[in-house]
This record gives structure tokens, C-alpha cells and sequence, in this order.
């Protein structure tokens, strides 16, 4: 639709980590790139699109977590004409990765890192571009507009695409795994992440967005959705709740495992009325790593908001 091709990274799971080839005459962009496993995935969908390497322009990043920026080094040794757009305040980590590899070794372990994400290439300066508010990127004569979109994390934009309607959200309008649509549509649920997230910067994202109107929200995790006003007001509705979650437990010794719990019941909760026919303990063992990221994520926002 709109020349707009999901591929699936493979990381984690199918059907849980997307990222996005835009074709507009005959000229491609990606948004995001998974990891550098993803790779060939990503160069297939080049081939299945119909065009070469060569044609491809842009490499366009929501932000810089891994699962969403990690293979975009190696991505661009393959892509001799495309530049690389993302936040200013991811810029840096794209040419000198080392920072974010750091960072998730110390957390999840150097085997475990090379396993899930492979090796994380740096992006030459030269073919970094600061997608800085308002930044359009133009694509054949299509028009992809950056928008700055804090909430779930510092450095995270959002690409409404003129041509379609539609947003490409990364993170910062939710998740929603098509495992829980039903017949009343799509259910999502919010994430966090462990180092930035903020109630208040996502509530305005998720806002800022509607102005546009948009038709669907091309989400990271996972695909095109639609219904948007509702999703948002969902969005809203559990983002104040996790909010009261937190404070509730906020002087808990073991605040973050009350939280995840209550998390659960949450979330667990508002899929069975959405009408989502899995068991309660298929829901959250599909929600499982989110309910745990979303708890360590509103736990560090607690932190700074005390």
C-alpha cells in the first residue's frame, strides 16, 4: 500500500520487529533496520521491491535502540548513494557506536549481544544527516517529514509520510502484535524505555501526532494499524495509569517487581475486554519482556521524578 513494503527483521520473534521500505519512483528509503542480522532480510526486500542498492536514498531511523538502529552500519556498506538520517542526539552514536555496545553489554552480556544484534558497524560521518524538527526528507518528490517525538526516549523522532497519511512511530505510539487483534481491531499497550521514558513528553508525542490526522501508524512492534484515535486514547488511558501504578509502589523495597505485577494485571486486563481469547497466561507470556521493560522503564523515570 503506498509503496510502502514491511519486512520482517527477524529479531526476536516473526512478526515482531518491523522495518519499512518506502518506493516512490523508482527511489527507495528504509525506516529503521533491526539488527545486523536483519540485514539480508532488508536487501531482499530491495530485490522483491523491484531496484538495486544503488537506488535506495535514505536509511531513516526512528531512534538508535538496538533492535530498531543496530544493523544500519552494515546496512549502509551496501547502499553506495543512501544517507543515513536520525536524531541529532542519536548522530553520534551511529559514527561511534561504542557507547550503546557498552551499554548493552554491561546489561545483557557480550555473547548474548553478538547473538541477538551481531556486529554494530559505524556510519561514516560524512553520511550522517541530523534529522533535526521539521527536517523533510525528499524522496522522489514524496515527502517524508521528521518530527521530534521524546516519551520513549531522548533521541526518537516520528515520519509522517505526506503520500500515505501515515506515521512511521518507532516506539512512541506503542505496540501492538497482531497475536491480540480481535474484532475489535488492534490492542496496544505503551512502552517504555529502561533509561528515558517520560509520562508527560509521550502524552504530547502521541498528541502532536493526531494533528496530522493520520490514516495509520506504521509501528516498529509491529505493522500498520489503524483506528489511530482510539489507539491513542488507549495510549493515554494506560500511560496515566502506569503513572499511578509507580507512585502507588513508590517507596516499595521491591518497587519494580510490584510494579511488573501490576503491569500485568493491567495490560492482562484490557486485552481480555478488548476481547482477546488467549489465555491469561498466553497473554503474558506474549507481553512478558514488555511488562518487564515497562516496569524497569517507569522505575528510572521514578527516580528522576521523586
Amino acid at each position: 500500500m503506498h509503496g510502502i513494503h514491511t519486512i520482517d527483521t527477524g529479531f526476536g520473534r516473526p512478526s515482531f520487529d518491523a522495518a519499512y521500505l518506502v518506493v516512490e519512483h523508482g527511489r527507495g528509503a528504509f525506516i529503521d533496520s533491526g539488527t545486523s542480522h536483519s540485514v539480508p532480510h532488508l536487501l531482499d526486500a530491495i530485490h522483491t521491491a523491484g531496484l538495486r542498492p544503488s537506488d535506495i536514498d535514505w536509511v531513516i531511523l526512528t531512534h538508535v535502540h538496538l533492535d530498531h538502529a543496530g544493523g544500519a552500519g552494515e546496512l549502509m556498506r551496501h547502499l553506495p548513494h543512501a544517507k543515513l538520517a536520525v536524531h541529532p542526539r542519536g548522530a553520534r552514536h551511529m559514527i561511534d557506536p561504542s557507547i550503546l555496545i557498552a551499554g548493552a553489554t554491561a546489561v545483557y552480556g557480550e555473547a548474548a549481544i553478538r547473538r541477538d544484534y551481531g556486529d554494530i558497524v559505524p556510519v561514516p560521518e560524512e553520511r550522517v544527516v541530523e534529522a533535526t524538527d521539521g527536517f523533510v526528507i525528499d524522496l522522489a518528490g514524496r515527502a517524508l517529514l521528521c518530527l521530534d517525538a521524546p516519551g520513549h526516549a531522548k533521541h526518537h523522532i516520528a515520519i509522517h509520510d505526506e503520500r500515505a497519511n501515515a506515521f512511521f512511530t518507532g516506539d512512541v505510539f506503542g505496540i501492538s502484535y497482531r497475536e491480540l487483534d480481535t474484532a475489535n481491531g488492534p490492542f496496544i499497550i505503551p512502552t517504555t524505555s529502561p533509561v528515558q521514558f517520560d509520562p508527560d513528553e509521550a502524552h504530547a508525542s502521541i498528541d502532536r501526532m493526531l494533528r496530522y490526522k493520520p490514516e495509520a501508524m506504521y509501528l516498529t512492534h509491529y505493522g500498520r494499524v489503524e483506528d489511530v484515535p482510539r489507539l491513542a486514547n488507549d495510549l493515554h488511558e494506560q500511560i496515566d495509569a502506569m503513572v499511578a501504578i509507580a507512585w502507588r509502589h513508590a517507596g516499595d523495597p521491591d518497587r519494580e517487581a510490584r510494579i511488573a505485577a501490576d503491569f500485568r494485571d493491567l495490560y492482562v486486563g484490557r486485552a481480555t475486554r478488548h476481547g482477546v481469547t488467549l489465555s491469561t497466561d498466553d497473554i503474558a507470556k506474549l507481553l512478558k519482556i514488555d511488562i518487564r521493560l515497562n516496569a524497569q522503564g517507569v522505575v528510572v523515570w521514578l527516580g528522576r521524578a521523586r
